[in-house]
């Protein structure tokens, strides 16, 4: 039997902690979503590097992470991401956004993404999963709501016509979007720890992506973090049970 084969479109540049502690973002998502017997590739998108035209008939799935970058930016990467993730849309692969994977297929789709309404989600948050989806969760024995770890200031303004939002927050009105049986986006971080997100928020503040004034909602998100645990085995049954087809 021909293994499953899956390929990671890397939005970031690993940072050396990252590297170091986990083996780079690339194994923390293979821990979340991989299962034995699965061949995963990493194509560092942000650097240019993309997958051929003709690799992808092999793949059965892709996965966008997430970026400091917006994804409404026009950088030459960004532009060549949307058309990569259209080109898949057309061919019906299956595609999991993360974050600003998330953003960037609702751009791709015909959304519309920005700032966030109400500014810099950061920490744990409850997320509510809709009525439309609740049978799609009771096939994984997941409840609502979910918690999940948020790092970000960007968010899906406007779903893309064919789209319906699956889960929203207080803060965020599009935390989970599905388009047909083969694209979902989730706004939050399933593949993230305390650890991970308390790294991120030191590299954020040494380059002043958050500014001083946000400092108290850091030591918040912080203390949330410090409260509760992310729903993380709900995430990861989720998370590959619609990668692989399961849902």
């Amino acid at each position: 039997m021909e293994k499953k084969r899956f390929a990671l479109l890397l939005c970031a540049e690993d940072s050396e902690y990252v590297k170091k502690r986990y083996g780079g973002y690339f194994s923390v998502f293979v821990e979340l979503l991989g299962e034995e017997g699965e061949v995963w590739d990493v194509y560092g998108v942000c650097q240019g590097e993309f997958p051929a035209d003709n690799q992808l008939p092999f793949y059965d799935g892709f996965v966008i992470t997430g970026s400091c970058s917006d994804a409404d930016g026009n950088d030459a990467w960004i532009l060549s991401l949307v058309a990569l993730l259209q080109t898949l849309d057309s061919m019906r692969k299956k595609i999991l956004g993360i974050c600003f994977g998330h953003q960037i297929l609702g751009r791709a789709l015909g959304g519309k993404t920005g700032r966030a309404i109400n500014g810099w989600d950061i920490g744990l948050t409850a997320i509510n999963v809709s009525s439309n989806s609740c049978e799609l969760m009771a096939a994984l024995k997941i409840v609502s709501p979910l918690r999940v770890i948020q790092c970000h200031r960007d968010e899906v303004l406007e779903l893309p016509a064919r789209a319906e939002v699956i889960a929203w927050s207080e803060k965020t009105g599009v935390e989970m979007f599905r388009c047909g049986e083969h694209i979902m986006g989730i706004q939050g971080h399933p593949e993230y720890n305390k650890d991970i997100l308390l790294h991120l928020l030191d590299r954020l503040r040494q380059r002043d992506l958050i500014q001083a004034s946000l400092h108290q909602h850091v030591e918040a998100a912080k203390a949330s973090v410090d409260a509760h645990e992310p729903d993380g085995e709900a995430w990861k049954s989720l998370c590959r049970g619609f990668l692989k087809g399961a849902l």
